[in-house]
């Protein structure tokens, strides 16, 4: 079993930055490909960021150049880095962990841990 916890969210104004932290328990964060999503109002899940090994990354269009995934392995913890937010940046922010084989970046269905998600509002 693992359990993820995200942290860092909150209300920040057009511009700002924030830096959200997953927290992973069960086994070290190591040894699974993480990713970031993200749920707005009224949208369905949408993809963040993923990371593989502490080197390979990878990025949705709309995020590549602002956001930026990292990860601490000693500390079991994945960051999202998210600088020049606007008002299209809020959401819920969720961290997930996979281990499967024929795991896919971009696609959440081949996720298999999830944390409970982490409020970012971008005001005007």
């Amino acid at each position: 079993q693992v359990q993820l916890v995200e942290s860092g969210g909150g209300l920040v104004q057009a511009g700002d930055s924030l830096r959200l932290s997953c927290a992973a328990s069960g086994r070290s964060s190591s040894t699974y490909s993480m990713g970031w999503f993200r749920q707005a109002p009224g949208k369905e899940r949408e993809f963040v960021a993923a990371i593989r090994s502490s080197v390979t990354t990878w990025y949705a269009d709309s995020m590549k150049g602002r956001f930026a995934i990292s990860r601490d392995n000693a500390k079991d913890t994945v960051y999202l880095q998210m600088n020049s937010l606007t008002p299209e940046d809020t959401a819920v922010y969720y961290c997930a962990a996979a281990y499967r084989s024929g795991w896919s970046p971009s696609r959440w269905p081949t996720y298999d841990y999830w944390g409970q998600g982490t409020q970012v509002t971008v005001s005007s």
